[in-house]
């Protein structure tokens, strides 16, 4: 007897989704999973969004300790960001699931996209248009494989104020189907880092003053000042700045590329024509 492969079809609220069934014996099918490699964009449950129950009749849950989300820049959790700079994201699930699943994305207070998102091979993908979405991969979707979600944010421009990251998570039951699944709905805000800077009220000779992010300006009060041997240390003495010479912009001011810094209390000190200046300054 001729035996002829199937195609099931199954509709969801977004259309028609053509899934393939392999034959495990001659009157039974087994139905792929729908979204191994990612679900389609708008999945997050952010304003205006769906979420992974539209193809999985799954029940909703509050996500809140079941998803972990940390965002950290050089290996240090961080809870504000500097626009423009880049940070890894990692997202695990407190559970540990055999089989699970992701989708995340990050918009500003008007619901756009703030940033952007890059993918980890193997790890995580990227998809969607105006608003770009972070997914789970078809070798990411165990726990076997990984133990957690890594991909990279980079911050949007100055201005754009507090970012709400929204992830929806996906605790499957691993019964090889699209019902009897959990779905984790979370969400989590980054402030805008600050870059106020207030300086001692003394007279130094000289004005800080950052005109834009990372960036940090010295005024002088007599153009005729030399500067070299710049350092910056924070309030324990290690020293998060250092540069030999400075390149002097016009006859009044000095522009330095200070990495982004936490807030805090902060030294900046150099040589000049009339000795050695500091100042303390507090980044709030």
């Amino acid at each position: 007897m001729l035996r002829l492969s199937m195609i099931l079809i199954a509709t969801t609220f977004s259309g028609i989704a053509i899934l393939f069934g392999t034959q495990r014996n001659q009157n039974e099918f087994f139905v792929q999973p729908l979204n191994q490699g990612g679900a389609a964009p708008g999945m997050t449950g952010a304003p205006g969004e769906s979420n992974c129950t539209q193809c999985h009749s799954g029940a909703v849950q509050n996500g809140t300790t079941e998803n972990v989300l940390v965002i950290s820049q050089g290996g240090n959790p961080v809870n504000s960001y500097t626009p423009g700079q880049q940070y890894n994201v990692n997202l695990s699930m407190a559970s540990n699931p055999v089989k699970r699943g992701f989708q995340a994305t990050a918009l500003n207070s008007s619901n756009l996209m703030a940033g952007s998102f890059a993918g980890v091979s193997s790890n995580t993908s990227i998809n969607g248009g105006a608003k770009k979405y972070a997914n789970h991969t078809s070798s990411s979707n165990t726990a076997a494989n990984a133990a957690s979600w890594n991909w990279t944010w980079t911050a949007p421009a100055a201005g754009t104020g507090n970012v709400t990251f929204y992830v929806a998570t996906n605790k499957t039951n691993n019964n090889n189907n699209d019902n009897g699944d959990m779905i984790y709905l979370s969400q989590y805000t980054i402030t805008e880092a600050s870059n106020a800077i207030e300086e001692e009220s003394s007279n130094h000779g000289f004005l800080l003053l950052s005109t834009k992010p990372n960036h940090w300006v010295i005024k002088l009060y007599d153009a005729e000042q030399s500067i070299k041997n710049i350092e910056i240390v924070d309030g324990l003495g290690k020293r998060v700045f250092t540069q030999s010479q400075a390149n002097q912009k016009d006859d009044k001011s000095i522009e330095l590329p200070v990495p982004a810094l936490n807030s805090g209390i902060y030294f900046i000190s150099f040589s000049s024509s009339q000795g050695r200046m500091q100042k303390k300054i507090n980044i709030q």
